[in-house]
C-alpha cells in the first residue's frame, strides 16, 4: 500500500472514530490541524498511487458499517479531506431515489443517468446500494453508463455428468404436463425425446412426405435446425405464458440456466430471441422481479437494448418495460413490441400507431426499407436515414415523437407442412381475439389509435374492431380508433390459394391461405359486417395496392392482391408500382409510400397531437 493511501485511511479512521471528551477539545483541534497539514504536504510532495486510493475508497464507502448522522454527537471533517465536493451527490441521489415522493425518485434517476464526471467506484456505489426500482429506471434511461450495472453473479456449476441440454430437458420435465394446449404438448414432447438423433428422426418423419423417403429439403428448402435446445426453448416460451409455470421455472433454477445458454449462444440470434421471450413473459409476474434482478439479467438486458440490431433491442426493451412498474402500467405480452419509445422519456405520448404484418410476415422484417443491391452488399450503416431495418422505429419515431409505436408478431404459414406447430389451426377469428386481448393489456385504447396493416394483417384489424364493438370492456378501442392504413389487403380474396395445386409450397394450404380464397364465406361475411359497422363511424381510411406481380418460388409470378380486391369501399385507394412484398417497404424516406403514410398519420391525428 502506498504512503498516501495509508494516510488517507488513517485520516478516515480518526475522523470517524468516537469523539473524545469535550475537555480535550483544544488538543483535538490542534491535532486536527497538524494531521491536515501533514496530509496536504504529503499530497504535494509524493506521487499518489491513485489506483490504490480508488480501491481504498471503494472499501471504505461500500463496506464500512454505516451509522446514522443523527445519532452522532459530533461531526468531524476528516472524512472529507481526500474527496471532492461532488462525491456527496452520490449519497444524496441515492437517498432521493428512495423517497416516498415519486417525482423526486424519477428526478434522482434522471440525474444519475445524466452524470458524466463520476469515477468508477462512484458508479459502483450506486450499483451496489440502489434498490430494484432505481436499477430498472437506470436500465431504461437512454444515456445510462454501463458501470451502473453489476456483472451477473457466477453461475452454479453443472451437475456431474450433465450438460446444458440435459438440464434444459430436466427443467422442462419439472413443469406441469397436464391441462396444456396441443402446441405446448407438441413442443414439450419433442424436447423430451431421448436423444438428438431420435428427435431428428421424428422431425424427419413429421416434415417429410412418406417419412425419410422424400426429403423435405428437396421439396421445400432447407430443413430447420432440430436441436434439443431449440425445441426446449420453444416449449418453455409456451410454458412461460402460464404464470404458475413461471414460478416453477424460477424455483428450479431456470433463470441461471437460461443465462448460461444465452452466453453459450451469442452467435445464434434465434436462441437468444427465444430466451428473451421467456424472460419477457416471466417479467409479467411482478413477484418475480426481484429474483430476475438478483440473477444478474439487468446488465445483459442493458447491453441488448443498446444494440443496433432492432430485434435484440426490442426484445430487451419489452422485458425492461415489464420490469418497470414505476413508469409503465401496461403489460407487454409475447408478440407485442414497442418500437418507440423504448426508453423512459419526458416526451408526452399522445397517440398510438399499431403495425400488423400479414401472411409469412414479422414484427420487424415486414416494415424494413425496400432492399436493393447496395443494401444487400454493404454492411448496414448506423445512419438509419440511409438504410433502416424498420422504418416505423427509425423514420416515423423521429417525425412524430409523440407517438407510441407498437408492432405485433404472430405465427403464420403458407402450408400446414411448414407450420411451426402442426396441430395449430388458427383462423382469422381466433387470432383476432388473441391479439385483441394482448393489445388491450398493453393499454391500446387508452389514447387515439391508428392501425397500419399489410395483407392478411388488414383482415385481422377489421375482425379485431368488429369483436371489440361487441365487448363493453373493449369499447375504448373503438371510440379511440381514428384511422386505418391498408397495404394491399385482400378484402375480397386473393389468387394465392388457387395455385395450391401448381405450387409445391401449397400442396396442403394452411387455414390462413384457405380463408384468403375468393370464394371464402368467412371473408365475404367479414367484409359485409365491417362495411355495416364502419358506415356509422368516422374512421379515416387510406389503402395502397400493388400493380406488379410477385415471384412465388422460382417459377411462378402472381399478382397476389389485384386492384378490385384491395378496394375496401371506403376511403382513398392508391395504386403503387411495386409487388406485394414491397408495398409496405418504402425505397427511401422521401419516397411517395412513406411520405403519403406520414401525411395521413399527421392529418388524422392533428387535433390529438396539438392537445
Amino acid at each position: 500500500m502506498s504512503l498516501a493511501a495509508y494516510c488517507v485511511i488513517c485520516c478516515r479512521r480518526m475522523g470517524t472514530s468516537t469523539p473524545p471528551p469535550k475537555s480535550n477539545t483544544y488538543w483535538r483541534d490542534v491535532s486536527s490541524l497538524f494531521i491536515t497539514y501533514e496530509v496536504l504536504a504529503l499530497k504535494k510532495s509524493l506521487t499518489l498511487d491513485t489506483q490504490v486510493v480508488e480501491k481504498e475508497k471503494m472499501k471504505s464507502y461500500i463496506y464500512v458499517h454505516t451509522v446514522s448522522l443523527d445519532k452522532r454527537e459530533n461531526h468531524d471533517t476528516f472524512s472529507t479531506i481526500d474527496i471532492e465536493d461532488h462525491e456527496c451527490a452520490v449519497w444524496l441521489l441515492l437517498r432521493k431515489s428512495k423517497s416516498d415522493d415519486r417525482a423526486a425518485r424519477l428526478q434522482a434517476v434522471q440525474e444519475m443517468a445524466e452524470t458524466r464526471h463520476w469515477h468508477d467506484y462512484q458508479y459502483r456505489i450506486i450499483a451496489q446500494a440502489c434498490d430494484l426500482r432505481t436499477l430498472i429506471g437506470l436500465a431504461r434511461s437512454k444515456d445510462s453508463d454501463l458501470r451502473f450495472f453489476l456483472c451477473p453473479p457466477p453461475l452454479p456449476s453443472l451437475k456431474e455428468d450433465s450438460s446444458v441440454e440435459e438440464e434444459l430437458r430436466q427443467l422442462l420435465a419439472s413443469l406441469p404436463q397436464t391441462d396444456l394446449d396441443e402446441c405446448i404438448q407438441y413442443f414439450t414432447s419433442l424436447a423430451l425425446s431421448e436423444s438428438s438423433q431420435s428427435l431428428a428422426a421424428q422431425k424427419g418423419g413429421l416434415w417429410c412426405f412418406g417419412g425419410n423417403g422424400l426429403p423435405y429439403a428437396e421439396s421445400f428448402g432447407e430443413v430447420p435446425s432440430a436441436t434439443v435446445e431449440m425445441f426446449c426453448l420453444e416449449a418453455l416460451v409456451k410454458h412461460s405464458e402460464i404464470p404458475t409455470h413461471c414460478d416453477k421455472i424460477e424455483a428450479n433454477g431456470g433463470l441461471q440456466l437460461l443465462q448460461r445458454l444465452y452466453q453459450l449462444h451469442k452467435d445464434c440470434p434465434k436462441v437468444q430471441r427465444n430466451i428473451m421471450r421467456i424472460l419477457g413473459n416471466m417479467a409479467l409476474n411482478e413477484h418475480l422481479h426481484s429474483t430476475i434482478v438478483r440473477s444478474g439479467w439487468v446488465s445483459i438486458l442493458v447491453e441488448a437494448i443498446k444494440s443496433h440490431h432492432i430485434m435484440e433491442a426490442s426484445h430487451a426493451a419489452r422485458t425492461l418495460a415489464n420490469l418497470d412498474r414505476e413508469t409503465v402500467q401496461d403489460k407487454y405480452q409475447d408478440g407485442v413490441y414497442v418500437l418507440h419509445p423504448q426508453y423512459r422519456t419526458s416526451q408526452p405520448i399522445k397517440a398510438d400507431v399499431l403495425f400488423i404484418h400479414g401472411l409469412m410476415g414479422a414484427a420487424f422484417k415486414t416494415w424494413r426499407q425496400q432492399d436493393n443491391d447496395q443494401n444487400l452488399t454493404e454492411k448496414v450503416s448506423e445512419d438509419e436515414t440511409k438504410y433502416t431495418t424498420c422504418w416505423p422505429k427509425s423514420w416515423l419515431a423521429r417525425d412524430c415523437p409523440a407517438l407510441r409505436i407498437i408492432s405485433v408478431e404472430y405465427d403464420t404459414s403458407l402450408s400446414d407442412w411448414r407450420a411451426r406447430c402442426p396441430m395449430e389451426r388458427k383462423s382469422i377469428a381466433f387470432r383476432s381475439n388473441e391479439l385483441l386481448r394482448k393489445l388491450r393489456a398493453a393499454g391500446v385504447g387508452d389514447r387515439p389509435v391508428i392501425w397500419v396493416s399489410h395483407s392478411m394483417g388488414g383482415l385481422l384489424v377489421k375482425k379485431m374492431l368488429l369483436e371489440a364493438s361487441k365487448k363493453p370492456e373493449m369499447s375504448t378501442i373503438i371510440n379511440n380508433t381514428r384511422g386505418i392504413i391498408f397495404y394491399s389487403v385482400p378484402h375480397h380474396g386473393s389468387h394465392l390459394a388457387e395455385y395450391s395445386v401448381n405450387i409445391r409450397y401449397l400442396l396442403f394450404p394452411s387455414l390462413e391461405v384457405k380463408e384468403l380464397s375468393k370464394d371464402s364465406p368467412a371473408l365475404k361475411t367479414l367484409q359485409d359486417d365491417f362495411l355495416e359497422f364502419a358506415k356509422d363511424r368516422n374512421f379515416q381510411v387510406l389503402s395502397f395496392v400493388e400493380t406488379l406481380p410477385t415471384y412465388i418460388g422460382s417459377m411462378i409470378k402472381l399478382h397476389v392482391v389485384p386492384l378490385e380486391s384491395a378496394d375496401l369501399g371506403i376511403g382513398d385507394l392508391i395504386p403503387v408500382d411495386v409487388n406485394h412484398l414491397n408495398i409496405c417497404k418504402p425505397k427511401k424516406k422521401d419516397a411517395f409510400l412513406y411520405q403519403r403514410t406520414l401525411q395521413f398519420i399527421r392529418d388524422t391525428l392533428a387535433k390529438d397531437l396539438e392537445n
